[in-house]
């Protein structure tokens, strides 16, 4: 793995999804309206986050790919649902997950973003740039 040396850096770069400082941590209710998800994924330029039940239990991932089929069906997003629009697949990596085990399993799944569980519940999700940043050792901003 080849990492810049920088301060706040551990020797030999990050190993593991938990060191990372991810930048998308939206997490959307399965009842929440499918135009309320999609306007926020707009505004906040993010492709996509999981989506909860009512126990806060990791039940699906909304992307902007959702959005984008569900409009192209003709589907009115007012009357629809996180729940109704989101992909069933519940792929997701915990903490303790290594950046390179990441890295693979998105590459694979062709993911944008990957859910990160903690103790059971998702906590946040690590994108592709957050991995890319990790690995070669930088933080939240490149200037940095």
């Amino acid at each position: 793995m080849t990492t810049l040396a920088r301060p706040g850096v551990p020797v030999g770069g990050f190993k593991t999804v938990r060191q990372i400082h991810a930048t998308n941590d939206l997490v959307f209710q399965r009842k929440q309206n499918a135009m309320g998800v999609a306007v926020e994924l707009l505004t906040t330029h993010t492709p996509g986050a999981p989506v909860v039940d009512e126990q806060g239990e990791f039940i699906g991932f909304i992307s902007e790919f959702d959005i984008l089929r569900a409009l192209e069906a003709k589907k009115d997003l007012n009357q629809l649902t996180a729940g109704d629009v989101m992909a069933k697949d519940r792929i997701a990596v915990t903490d303790d997950t290594s950046i390179e085990e990441a890295v693979k399993i998105m590459e694979e799944k062709r993911l944008l973003n990957l859910p990160v569980k903690r103790n059971g519940k998702v906590a946040y999700s690590v994108t592709r740039h957050d991995l890319l940043r990790a690995w070669i050792g930088l933080g939240v901003s490149i200037e940095s």
